[in-house]
């Protein structure tokens, strides 16, 4: 199953979970969801996303100098930010509670019909 469009709708909620626990940058964070199991996450997704939730009032900034290289915009949830992962989470339980039944009762039904 090609993972592209799930994680379009759960990118955000990831990106918060990800900064719940320790601030970070743009790469830092894709690096931190690829290794949470999101391997196909993009970069430019990763990028978007953060600048949106900053422009939603979900993250703050601030800058980090670099003495080998360029600056580093490091983002940080907030309290916004805190109340959105919340509501989200809630949600995604619900949503991922109701597909695993539905799924869990396909697998039982073809169980019961001989079927693979």
């Amino acid at each position: 199953m090609d993972t592209t469009q799930l994680l379009k709708g759960v990118l955000d909620v990831a990106v918060l979970a990800v900064l719940r626990t320790e601030d970070g940058y743009g790469y830092d964070i894709v690096r931190r969801l690829r290794d949470a199991g999101l391997g196909d996450v993009g970069d430019a997704s990763v990028y978007g996303t953060l600048r949106r939730l900053y422009a939603a009032g979900s993250l703050s900034s601030y800058v980090v100098p670099s003495d080998g290289g360029p600056h580093r915009k490091y983002y940080a949830i907030n309290a916004q930010g805190r109340s959105a992962l919340e509501s989200q989470t809630v949600t995604w339980l619900d949503f991922a509670g109701a597909m695993s039944a539905l799924l869990d009762e396909n697998r039982a039904g073809a169980s019961v019909n001989g079927e693979n």
